[in-house]
């Protein structure tokens, strides 16, 4: 009899920490995707040096699958955004806000560039935010741009001396 105790007991137990594994183990379904996905914090350089850029930006939350993407697009001409670059990201849904952060690469040096920012999720559909094109000029070789002072501007034209 104790021997059948022991074996129900330890089957109870098992079972329980099989279920509660699996439990903790799911993954929450995707967030209400967003109506409006709104820029927080404006596009700006976070980084230039050589031949890459580093662009940043923060939004609301937008919702949808987890899976998302930072999108620049970007080229040497304002009415010919012919370049893209995309940078993956996993959204937090406990976060009211998102900042995304795309790397361009293969920049030509003292050289401007007018970009465009947006978002998409994993399977490629587009959140509905799509920003004013912004620009940026490239340091020459051996300079390095740190981060925009002008935060609430978006993206400003680099002095040259």
């Amino acid at each position: 009899m104790k021997r059948l105790i022991l074996t129900l007991a330890m089957t109870i137990t098992l079972t329980a920490l099989l279920l509660a594994s699996q439990a903790a183990a799911q993954v929450p379904p995707p967030a209400k995707r967003a109506k409006h996905v709104r820029l927080v914090e404006a596009p700006q350089v976070e980084l230039s040096m050589g031949h890459l850029t580093i662009i940043r930006w923060t939004t609301n939350n937008p919702g949808g699958s987890d899976d998302h993407y930072g999108v620049v697009q970007y080229g040497t001409d304002p009415k010919d955004l012919n370049k893209t670059a995309k940078s993956p990201i996993r959204l937090n849904q406990g976060h009211p806000h998102t900042t995304f952060r795309v790397r361009l690469d293969n920049l030509e040096p003292r050289t401007t560039y007018y970009y465009r920012v947006a978002s998409e999720e994993g399977g490629g559909r587009k959140d509905p935010l799509k920003s004013p094109v912004g620009k940026f000029i490239t340091p020459g070789p051996g300079e390095r741009i740190p981060a925009s002072p002008h935060r609430d501007r978006g993206v400003q034209p680099i002095a040259r001396q």
